[in-house]
């Protein structure tokens, strides 16, 4: 099962100020937990007009403690250490990519996990648009919002495969054991174990990952709930910061920010 959020709300600024705020949201009050964002790759397209930027993030978090205690305790997911830093916080990372077209005035963006993919995929879309003008005398100070949020986990994926290997391989031992019983008249035991075996654990590996998927996919909803109405409110901060003092007040938020982090 996938699970899906949605909003849609509306900044009070122009399309040109929400689209600058955009590349410059982090740190701020609210997202205090990005440690780093890396520009990979910048395009301008002089035929469309329209920027394409790909950038990583690279933030202080981790899987949700619910969700975690669903994992084996076995599993290298749970016990591994690797990326924690001093304080035991590990390090997640963000590829971010988004389109801006300031003649049409719109900006979409996606963003994906790089980490944690078996356990759960997150695939983050914004639309920002200019509002179209409606007769004369319109104000050019909205721009509206669409967010989506795509949430799919992959826990089971594995053993699905590995089932399925399993099925063919207990298919094919049944058909030799047929051939066998035809020429001796005798049915092996061991063909019967083999074609129960996978069948009985076929349908406890399903029920068990199913229902880990389900739990994992709905702590995870909750949580984007949760977070999407802060970014707002974080996007919102650095828009008044661009208002009251421009470039130089959202640089000096965000160096407020960061050492109020560490």
């Amino acid at each position: 099962m996938v699970r899906f959020y949605s909003s849609d709300y509306t900044f009070d600024y122009s399309f040109s100020a929400v689209a600058l705020a955009y590349f410059l949201r982090y740190p701020n009050p609210y997202s205090r937990h990005v440690a780093s964002t890396d520009t990979i790759d910048r395009f301008y397209d002089p035929v469309t007009q329209r920027l394409t930027t790909v950038r990583l993030h690279v933030k202080q978090s981790r899987l949700p403690p619910a969700v975690l205690k669903l994992l084996p305790k076995s599993s290298a997911l749970v016990g591994s250490t690797e990326g924690e830093g001093k304080e035991g916080r590990a390090q997640s990372f963000i590829l971010e990519k988004s389109v801006v077209d300031v003649r049409e005035g719109w900006m979409e963006t996606e963003s994906r996990n790089l980490d944690w993919n078996n356990v759960l995929s997150v695939i983050e879309r914004h639309t920002f648009r200019r509002p179209e003008v409606q007769g004369e005398g319109a104000v050019d100070n909205l721009t509206d919002v669409h967010v989506d949020v795509t949430l799919k986990s992959r826990i089971g994926e594995q053993l699905r495969r590995r089932r399925q290997r399993w099925g063919e391989q207990a298919t094919a031992s049944s058909v030799l054991g047929g051939v066998a019983a035809g020429e001796t008249g005798v049915v092996s035991e061991t063909t019967a174990e083999v074609e129960e075996a996978p069948a009985k654990q076929s349908w406890f590996s399903s029920w068990s990952s199913s229902a880990i998927r389900a739990a994992v996919e709905t702590i995870s909803l909750q949580r984007t709930e949760k977070s999407q109405p802060k970014a707002q409110l974080g996007m919102g901060v650095v828009l008044d910061r661009l208002r009251t003092g421009g470039i130089q007040r959202v640089l000096e938020g965000m160096k407020d920010d960061r050492e109020l982090a560490s």
